[in-house]
C-alpha cells in the first residue's frame, strides 16, 4: 500500500529541549493510525508539523507526496485538522457554525445546505441543527468539530487527543463514528495518551516516548511480536491458594498472580494469571501438573495481549 502521509527525520527544537527527535514513519492510505504516548512526549509538536501550522528544525513531511515545507497549500486541501482544544462559535446556530466554515473553504453557495445537512447527518447532529452551539454537550461540540473538519472533503484527519474529556457513552460514538469514515475511504491519523480509546479502532500504531518514534506498525503484528511472554489464565473450582504456590514452584513460570480477590481459603474458587518465559513453549506441562495435584481446573486458556502490553514492552527503560 502507498504512504498518504510520510515522514523522514523530522525534528523539532524548543531552545535546548529537543521535542522531536528524526521521526520517520508512514500512514497507510485507508489505515487508522494511533500515534501513542505520554503527555509531552511530541505528539501535538509532530501533528503541528505536518499540518503545516509549525516549522520543524530538521527533517520533512509529505502529505500524498506533497511538501509540508515547499507546498503548503496544497497539504492544507489534503486534510482536515482537529486540534485537542477546539475552537466553537458558540453564538452561532450548528447550520451556522458549518455555513461559516464552508465559505472559508470556497464552497460553491448553492452547495453549502445540502453538504452541511449530509455532515449533520453523518455526525448525528441533524436534530439539532437550529441549536445553538453553546447549546451542545461536549460529546456533541466534538462531533460538530469533527463535521467541520470534512466540509473540504480532505483524504487525511488528523485528530489530536479526540476523545480527550469525553464521557464514556461519547468515547464510543467517537469511535464509531471514525470507524465509519474509514469506511468511506479517509484515512485517520490520531493521538492519544489513553491507550484503551484506541485498542478497538486502530490498525496501525507508532509509539513516540521522549520525542522518539519507538516502534510502529500493524497493531496486530506488534502484539504478536512485542508480547512479554506468553500469559495463561486460569480457573479453578476450589484449592487457589495450593494452584498458586504449585504455579509458583514451577520452571519456566515467570509470574503468576490471582485475578480479583485472593481466595480466603483452600476451600474456594479462584481466578490465576499466570506468565511463562519466553523460552517455555508447551503450557501443556503446567495443566498436566496441576491436574496431577488434584487441582480441580475449570478453564485453561492462553490469553491475548493487548495494546498495554505492547506499550510497556516497547517504552521498558524509556520512562526514568
Amino acid at each position: 500500500m502507498d504512504a498518504l502521509l510520510e515522514t523522514s527525520n523530522l525534528s523539532r527544537r524548543y531552545g535546548s529541549l529537543l521535542a522531536l527527535d528524526r521521526v520517520s514513519l508512514r500512514v497507510e492510505r485507508g489505515s487508522i493510525f494511533g500515534f501513542i504516548g505520554p503527555n509531552g512526549a511530541g505528539k501535538t509538536t509532530f501533528i503541528r508539523i505536518i499540518c503545516t501550522l509549525l516549522a520543524p528544525s530538521g527533517g520533512e513531511a509529505w502529505i500524498d507526496g506533497r511538501s509540508v515545507l515547499d507546498e503548503p497549500d496544497e497539504v492544507r486541501r489534503r486534510i482536515g485538522y482537529m486540534p485537542d482544544f477546539f475552537g466553537v462559535y458558540e453564538d452561532m446556530k450548528v447550520w451556522e457554525y458549518l455555513d461559516f466554515f464552508a465559505r472559508c473553504y470556497g464552497t460553491p453557495a448553492g452547495e453549502i445546505g445540502r453538504l452541511s445537512d449530509q455532515l449533520l447527518e453523518l455526525v448525528d447532529l441533524a436534530h439539532k441543527k437550529e441549536a445553538y452551539v453553546e447549546e451542545l454537550s461536549r460529546g456533541m461540540k466534538q462531533r460538530l468539530c469533527l463535521a467541520r473538519t470534512l466540509v473540504h472533503d480532505p483524504e487525511l484527519l488528523v485528530l489530536d487527543e479526540p476523545a480527550s474529556g469525553l464521557d464514556p457513552r461519547a468515547r464510543v460514538e467517537m469511535r464509531e463514528l471514525l470507524k465509519e469514515l474509514r469506511t468511506m475511504g479517509k484515512t485517520i491519523f490520531l493521538s492519544s495518551h489513553i491507550l484503551a480509546e484506541l485498542a478497538d479502532m486502530c490498525t496501525h500504531i507508532g509509539i513516540v516516548e521522549k520525542g522518539r518514534l519507538l516502534a510502529s506498525g500493524r497493531v496486530d503484528e506488534m502484539i504478536a511480536q512485542l508480547a512479554v511472554r506468553k500469559r495463561i489464565g486460569i480457573r479453578v473450582a476450589r484449592r487457589g491458594l495450593t494452584a498458586f504456590r504449585l504455579l509458583r514452584d514451577l520452571p519456566g513460570v515467570a509470574d503468576v498472580h490471582f485475578l480479583g480477590k485472593e481466595p480466603g481459603s483452600d476451600d474456594e474458587p479462584a481466578e490465576l494469571q499466570i506468565g511463562l518465559t519466553d523460552a517455555s513453549e508447551d503450557e501443556a506441562d503446567v495443566l498436566a501438573h496441576l491436574v496431577r495435584s488434584d487441582v480441580p481446573v475449570r478453564s485453561f486458556a492462553e490469553e491475548k495481549g493487548d495494546l498495554e502490553d505492547v506499550f510497556l514492552q516497547v517504552t521498558k527503560g524509556e520512562v526514568q
